[in-house]
């Protein structure tokens, strides 16, 4: 297979040890409740936790850190020296979107915590949530003999016989950004999408209160996206005083911003517009501006960053967006099939909410007043003002 190394995945900076200790202490579990019967995370990542992107500099300072007691063995501060493993361990993650920009630093994340352990990754699936490519390349990596794989589960059922196949080859596999009630998956790193879509639905009735409201949805029925809907209308029905319309807007950006333009012209008695995916999230905000409809009154929001997203969201084309964090849908899932591997399946696997935090104009200046690898707005580590 090919290897993918990433983005940036080279010529990183030397990190201090100081810096390392302070990243690993922010670093902590919380155990999180699940408001739906799906499988519920056992636990959730602090939000800002995650290991600065320091690469191998950074885990030779950190590994000097840990073994400087003085009980401590000699260490020449690689992983293997730590976690008891020699072999270069390689990780495929199938995702449905390839090449969009919402999954950068998804692959930065992956990098760095390839760089930590010594490890690679493939990225590989589908540029257009084209489910068979998906299920063709989870069927390459294991006859490949891959460590390990990291699969957007997008599709309920779909997924699930080459799961089945993978595990009973002894390679490990874990979900991220989409999960499947039926598949068997070790563990889930990604959003509570159900949950997050009510609470979606909750801020709707507070900013609108009443009148007419689109939902605009990239692809219904994927697992990414329309526990989000769901999520949202079952808040949104129990307010007869609000009606809602549910749009498919397709996965392309251009369509995306197409379809959503024309609702608005045809519907000039909308009172808010709202999206579950960053596409139509974006295309909102654009469509926003170009009509003028702040000035009007309505109401606007969704999901996920982009730069065109953030740059309308601080403008005030917006009143909210929701980060889910997936830095961490592409560092937890390395961290997590690493461990398991070397532990030889004693350790490693947990379920985690990446996390809901809605920004505003105001709580999203600092995505746009600096850069950093966690946001996908940097190749270099740590964080810059741009």
């Amino acid at each position: 297979m090919h290897e993918e190394r990433g983005i940036g995945g080279s010529g990183r900076s030397e990190v201090n040890a100081d810096i390392a200790a302070e990243a690993l202490d922010r670093l902590e579990w919380r155990d999180a409740r699940r408001s739906t019967p799906e499988r519920a995370p056992r636990f959730a990542m602090a939000r800002r936790a995650a290991l600065t992107g320091g690469g191998a500099a950074l885990a030779s300072a950190m590994l000097a850190a840990c073994s400087s007691g003085s009980d401590a063995k000699a260490s020449s501060g690689s992983a293997g020296d730590t976690f008891g493993s020699s072999k270069k361990l390689k990780f495929v993650f199938v995702n449905h979107v390839t090449t969009n920009t919402f999954f950068v630093p998804t692959r930065y994340g992956a990098q760095d915590a390839c760089d930590l352990f010594g490890a690679q990754y493939q990225w590989t699936g589908s540029e257009n949530s084209n489910v068979n490519e998906m299920v063709n390349a989870m069927n390459t990596a294991i006859t490949g003999g891959a460590d390990g794989l990291a699969v957007a589960l997008v599709d309920d059922k779909a997924f699930n016989s080459p799961t089945d196949a993978a595990i009973k080859a002894d390679i490990p596999v874990v979900g991220y950004n989409a999960d499947a009630s039926t598949n068997s998956r070790l563990a889930y790193i990604g959003q509570d999408l159900f949950a997050s879509g009510q609470e979606m639905g909750n801020r709707i009735v507070d900013l609108v209160g009443s009148g007419p409201v689109a939902l605009f949805i990239a692809t219904p029925g994927s697992t990414n996206l329309q526990p989000r809907i769901d999520g949202a209308l079952s808040v949104l029905k129990a307010h007869p005083s609000i009606t809602t319309s549910t749009v498919a807007t397709g996965a392309a950006i251009p369509a995306e911003l197409s379809t959503i333009d024309s609702y608005v012209t045809a519907h000039s008695d909308v009172k808010g517009l709202f999206a579950v995916d960053a596409g139509s999230t974006q295309s909102i905000a654009q469509t926003m501006q170009k009509h003028s409809l702040r000035g009007k009154g309505v109401k606007a929001g969704g999901y996920d960053l982009t730069p065109i997203t953030q740059k309308l969201l601080a403008s005030d084309q917006l009143d909210f967006t929701i980060d889910q964090q997936p830095y961490l849908q592409g560092f937890l899932p390395v961290l997590e099939l690493y461990l398991y591997t070397v532990s030889k399946t004693l350790s490693g696997m947990a379920d985690v909410n990446t996390g809901l935090k809605f920004l505003d104009k105001t709580t999203v200046k600092p995505y746009n007043s600096t850069k950093s690898r966690y946001e996908g707005s940097s190749k270099a580590a740590g964080v810059s003002k741009s």
